[in-house]
């Protein structure tokens, strides 16, 4: 048997009911819409944040109560689409990919070379600029 699911319009009347209230001196109460009011009534209208947060302040309701009601409600709706529920059918569950290998980390070297370091290894080799300063200036 399936469970019925408690939507935010029966919550509503059963206190409006309670507190003798109607849905237009529940409007001017929660600064809202006589409209937005009725359509929530109705069902028709869905209880969102801030009317949640107005709920709460005028009946001392939390909000989670209130916005755990409209989802509970959205929910309930939606396992009656007949499209969504075939659409839900084709998706399957996504796969975690395989762990790729880690990549082997670079040796550093020990020692950093410094810019002194690299002109005497330039300094050695005969085809280097350097050792061509260094020719000339024993020929003079």
């Amino acid at each position: 048997m399936p469970k019925t699911v408690k939507t935010p319009a029966s919550v509503l009347i059963e206190l409006m009911e309670e507190y003798q209230l109607n849905t237009f001196s529940l409007s001017k109460e929660l600064r809202l819409s006589p409209s937005s009011v009725r359509q929530i009534v109705v069902g028709k209208g869905k209880v969102s944040v801030p009317t949640a947060l107005r709920l709460e302040k005028f009946f001392g309701k939390p909000v989670s109560f209130w916005v755990d009601l409209q989802c509970e409600t959205d929910l309930a709706e939606a396992a009656k689409d007949a499209e969504l529920c075939a659409a839900l059918k084709e998706i399957s569950r996504v796969k975690k990919p395989a762990p790729r290998p880690k990549k082997a980390e670079k040796v550093k070297p020990l020692r950093k070379t410094t810019l002194a370091d690299k002109r005497k290894k330039a300094a050695k080799k005969p085809d280097s600029k350097a050792a061509a300063r260094k020719s000339r200036a024993r020929a003079k």
